[in-house]
């Protein structure tokens, strides 16, 4: 499911960054939502019809886990579309792949997945790897530096999504793992969408006026991000987060050839090199 969701979340991330010049980052946030929430509910309704004897549980907890999710990914979103903007396409997609070795610490100290000497040895490459790629250049110092800072941001914040979203999952069916995976999807776009139109009906409507002219092409990203969620939210209800978002690297090739193909965007041998360090060192996490 990891395999599939990666190559979906690069084409939303590509529509998404098209849409920031007008709708701003918080506008285009919330087309990942608003347009990603129809789409999500008729995957819900589909795997609830195909679905016998789920019996969810609707829990404080349930909600807690669902709430801090959907925040969290509200925030790294954001972040991740300005790092786009700030130091390229595919450069800012492999700084988010931080939430791999993130996810691994988060889901140490809150959930208590266990670590050997391999798993540590690999957080530690990709680290490298990663503090290789985000060095900016000279002539691009202060727009390179804050897009690679706002890149880590991103990945941390998507950690916690993750492990977040696994719980959730886990408490509120753990027997119908595609069936909490799925519902948990439609629980928390709604509140990120509830959120994102208050926040912006108060303090940037002209936002929400770009959003809803850009309807047609928001769609597209709707889809591909409703997609993605529900592979990802499957994933994460039947393995653990790390691991999980150790096969999502794949989306760091595909990545790198769209914003070739679809920005003119290339990479460094500096940047590249860091990339595949990067790639390394969430192979040797992902096969601890």
């Amino acid at each position: 499911m990891t395999a599939a969701a990666a190559p979906l979340q690069v084409a939303r991330n590509a529509l998404q960054r098209g849409l920031v010049g007008d709708a701003g980052p918080w506008g285009a946030t919330l087309v990942r939502f608003l347009f990603g929430l129809p789409f999500s509910l008729a995957i819900f309704a589909v795997v609830a019809f195909m679905t016998r004897g789920a019996a969810p549980e609707v829990s404080g907890r349930y909600l807690l886990a669902v709430a801090v999710g959907a925040v969290a990914q509200v925030g790294a979103t954001a972040a991740l579309l300005v790092a786009m903007r700030r130091s390229g396409f595919a450069v800012a997609t492999v700084m988010q792949q931080a939430s791999l070795p993130f996810s691994a610490v988060f889901g140490w100290l809150w959930l208590g997945d266990g670590l050997n000497s391999q798993a540590w040895a690999g957080i530690a490459t990709t680290t490298a790897g990663l503090a290789i790629l985000s060095w900016p250049r000279r002539d691009q110092l202060a727009g390179a530096g804050l897009g690679s800072v706002l890149g880590l941001a991103s990945g941390a914040a998507f950690a916690v999504g993750l492990n977040a979203y696994r719980q959730a999952g886990l408490l509120l069916d753990p027997h119908h793992p595609i069936y909490s995976a799925t519902a948990s999807v439609c629980a928390a776009q709604t509140l990120q969408t509830l959120l994102l139109v208050a926040a912006l009906a108060l303090w940037r409507p002209a936002s929400l006026l770009a959003v809803a002219r850009s309807w047609k092409p928001s769609l597209g990203a709707g889809f591909f991000g409703a997609a993605a969620s529900a592979c990802w939210f499957g994933a994460l209800a039947l393995a653990p987060a790390g691991p999980v978002r150790a096969i999502g690297v794949v989306e760091a090739p595909i990545a790198a050839a769209a914003g070739r193909r679809l920005f003119k965007e290339r990479l460094t041998p500096r940047q590249l090199a860091g990339g595949v360090l990067a790639a390394l060192g969430v192979i040797a996490t992902a096969l601890h």
